[in-house]
């Protein structure tokens, strides 16, 4: 049986590419290769890049209403291929059906707001700032925008980034992950079907090679990036360094602070749905639980719990969650946890030997628990992107907030509580970008912003929301006096508005 290759999408056309370097797509599931991604020639990035700046040219002048309702008929695209999407995304990243289609939909939801386009891209006016002089501004796009996507959300980070940039009359050149390509296809072709002009989106493929050339083209002039801690830092630096905006988000360690005045049932059914839920890759995953008080006599009854949760196949319906996304993964989760017990912290439960019937070369790990951890602990301190939970012991809130705030990164945090005053002071002191209360995963809806905190993220301007309209425009002002004689006063030696 022949394997699809992965095409390019430069100039508003799906291309073969001309490399002989190709990256396996494979099933986590089965390690069956379903696919090819192709590592894109110099060339081939070059030729995206000329193409979008070409197409720059004239989608800038397409009127903010025409590019709103491109960006409405492409919602209704992928509203009406949504549960389509869901498969193509569930069967090359191992997600479950209903997480695969939630994935989908948050990325929907983000397009929703592009076609709001009109008014976020508004300006502002002042009569009268001096006499006669009235100032106003513009908001214009920036030209040629690039993103780099990860696995984990093969299409609501993609959505996060070129639906908000095109509609601010950008252009753009995704490269999304080589790990899981086919759904950024779909969703190139239906965004095509919607009537997006030639040119205006490019996908290329590929490795670091390919990035860097976006990275140090000067036609690029802002890239956003999503991934690990190390290249997220390179990204960002090498990026600036280039004098281009960046914006670059990174890993996390998420808290969840359990206050004993909380409903230990909700807490329990969070925690396991927030810890293990997408095998634990999610950026904004809680992979620290921090008991406060007497809610340490909770652990128990979770591990009991996390313990009944079994992974599987993404079309078995009673399979809590995927395999992590490859062998590599795997062995570096699995590497994690055997840390974890040498350092001294109790496995409560053991995910390290999960086994799924009928797919025995899966990368499955099962859910995995650890108590009596401590801040010093590798398990604490890194990212581990798997389904393994963390729990810490502490006496007093005051505690739990000097905790988190110790914590290199800050993409989101919750607390379930009670106590309205408990609530407002962790939201109010807490280092972190993102705050849950009584809400496990505090991921907001686009018509606010992604705003990780510390190195969790590295830029000025945040995802979607308003500040992505900052991120992909400039603001032009302009002070303009219309005067209804030919009095002159003469010169003005000064800077003031006369």
């Amino acid at each position: 049986m022949s394997i699809k290759r992965v095409k390019l999408f430069i100039g508003g056309e799906f291309v073969e590419s001309e490399t002989t370097q190709y990256i396996p797509v494979t099933n986590p599931a089965t390690q069956e290769v379903i696919a090819e991604a192709p590592c894109a020639t110099p060339a081939e990035v070059e030729r995206a890049i000329a193409s979008a700046k070409e197409a720059f040219k004239t989608w800038r002048e397409v009127p903010v209403s025409e590019r709103a309702r491109v960006m409405m008929r492409y919602q209704a695209l992928l509203k009406e291929h949504h549960d389509e999407l869901g498969e193509i995304l569930a069967q090359e990243t191992g997600k479950t059906i209903e997480d695969a289609k939630g994935d989908v939909w948050r990325g929907i939801e983000v397009v929703e707001q592009a076609a709001n386009i009109p008014s976020l891209m508004m300006g502002e006016t002042a009569e009268n700032v001096a006499r006669g002089i009235d100032t106003y501004s513009y908001v214009q796009p920036l030209g040629v925008c690039a993103g780099i996507t990860p696995f984990n959300f093969p299409a609501m980070i993609p959505l996060w980034m070129f639906p908000m940039a095109i509609a601010c009359g950008n252009t753009f050149i995704l490269k999304p992950s080589e790990q899981d390509p086919l759904t950024p296809t779909r969703l190139v072709e239906l965004f095509e079907e919607a009537g997006a002009p030639k040119g205006v989106l490019q996908v290329i493929h590929g490795g670091k090679e390919q990035v860097d050339i976006l990275l140090r083209d000067p036609q690029v002039k802002a890239l956003s990036f999503v991934g690990s801690v190390p290249v997220a830092e390179y990204i960002y630096r090498t990026g600036t360094e280039h004098l281009k905006r960046v914006q670059a988000f990174a890993g996390a360690k998420n808290h969840s602070v359990i206050m004993p005045d909380s409903n230990k049932q909700t807490v329990i059914n969070n925690l396991v749905g927030a810890s293990v839920g997408a095998a634990g890759q999610r950026c904004m995953a809680i992979s620290v639980a921090v008991f406060v008080g007497k809610s340490k006599e909770w652990i128990p009854e979770l591990a009991e719990q996390l313990a009944k949760v079994q992974p599987g196949a993404w079309d078995n319906k009673d399979a809590a969650y995927g395999p992590l996304i490859s062998p590599q993964a795997k062995q570096r989760v699995v590497s994690m946890i055997e840390q974890g017990k040498k350092e001294g912290a109790e496995c409560l439960v053991d995910g390290t030997n999960c086994v799924v019937e009928g797919y025995p070369d899966g990368n499955w790990v099962g859910p995995t628990f650890f108590s009596k951890v401590t801040a010093d602990m590798k398990i604490y301190q890194e990212e581990i992107f798997g389904p393994v939970l963390c729990a810490v012991e502490v006496d007093t809130l005051e505690e739990a907030i000097a905790l988190v705030n110790a914590n290199p990164f800050g993409n989101g945090t919750s607390i379930f509580t009670a106590n309205g005053a408990a609530a407002r002071k962790y939201q109010h002191e807490v280092e972190v970008g993102q705050v849950g209360i009584n809400i496990p995963i505090p991921v907001p809806l686009p018509f606010f912003s992604f705003t990780g905190w510390k190195n969790s993220f590295f830029g000025d301007l945040h995802a979607y929301g308003k500040q992505a309209i900052r991120f992909y425009s400039e603001t032009k002002t302009i002070t303009a006096r219309w005067p209804e004689s030919e009095i002159d006063n003469g010169p003005n030696m000064t800077i003031k508005l006369q």
